[in-house]
């Protein structure tokens, strides 16, 4: 019974850490910090989060920075190298190449395209309908860890 409390203890420190992932995204945040959140080791905090989440804390991190950047980019009113430094990226060449890793398409493409497609769709499932996965490029991309995805993508591709 001990070695379940403590694993749950430990899962509730883990997810703090990336709770603060989540609201702090645009702060510079590095995994030395993010470990003393979870007061963990760095190296204990980067096996353990990757263990329960399936990615390491940078890449979850710069997810929702991706994520975040869409978000900005669909809105059209700043430029990319704004949006860059609004998520929190400090170069935006780093920036530029994850986020055509994760989406597929350069940001300065994805500001371009026509988004009205969305703006009929509820926030929520604007969300995870752009939520940003690994391979997003390739038609057959997996569904995100949670399994979201592509099972909505397919729900509101399907409304009439």
């Amino acid at each position: 019974m001990g070695r379940m409390s403590a694993d749950l203890d430990e899962l509730r420190r883990l997810r703090r850490a990336r709770d603060r992932m989540d609201r702090e995204y645009a702060e510079p945040l590095d995994v030395p910090a993010l470990a003393r959140t979870a007061l963990m080791s760095t190296a204990h905090f980067s096996r353990r989060f990757r263990e329960a989440y399936s990615e390491t804390p940078y890449s979850y991190l710069m997810t929702r920075r991706i994520e975040r950047a869409k978000a900005l980019l669909r809105r059209g009113d700043l430029s990319v190298t704004e949006v860059c430094f609004a998520v929190g990226c400090t170069s935006l060449g780093s920036f530029s190449a994850r986020f055509t890793e994760l989406v597929g398409e350069a940001p300065s493409a994805y500001r371009a395209r026509n988004h009205d497609e969305l703006r009929a769709v509820p926030p929520c499932q604007t969300m995870v309908l752009t939520r940003p996965r690994r391979g997003a490029s390739q038609e057959s991309a997996e569904a995100s860890s949670i399994g979201e995805a592509s099972a909505a993508r397919t729900r509101v591709a399907s409304v009439p």
